[in-house]
């Protein structure tokens, strides 16, 4: 679970990521950056999913006091990573739900030039 350092939030998103490049689905045996490189890319995509861009994702992830963790590499031949990403640090309901994510334009504060 996340660290009890100031500020302390209660409420976490949990995002993980395992050692395989999407790309061509290859595994790269036990490669823990991969696996959170994958745990972040999760973490953008559900992000998109309610409105923000790929930039903006990134953009959160980058500033946000996420936590991440290297959750297992006892699974040969795969290492899980996990981001934690606090509910807290939005002003609208972003953890799933029953109607799932709602899209709504975020604005275009970051693009890319």
């Amino acid at each position: 679970m996340p660290s009890r350092v100031e500020p302390v939030y209660s409420e976490w998103l949990t995002f993980t990521g395992i050692s395989v490049d999407h790309r061509d689905d290859t595994n790269l045996y036990m490669d823990a950056t991969e696996a959170y490189r994958n745990a972040c890319l999760n973490a953008i995509a559900y992000l998109e999913k309610w409105g923000y861009t790929g930039e903006q994702a990134y953009l959160i992830l980058g500033t946000s006091p996420i936590q991440g963790r290297l959750s297992s590499v006892v699974d040969i031949p795969n290492a899980c990573c996990t981001v934690f990403l606090p509910t807290e640090i939005f002003d609208f309901e972003i953890r799933p739900g029953g109607d799932g994510p709602v899209k709504q334009d975020r604005g275009q504060v970051a693009v890319t030039s």
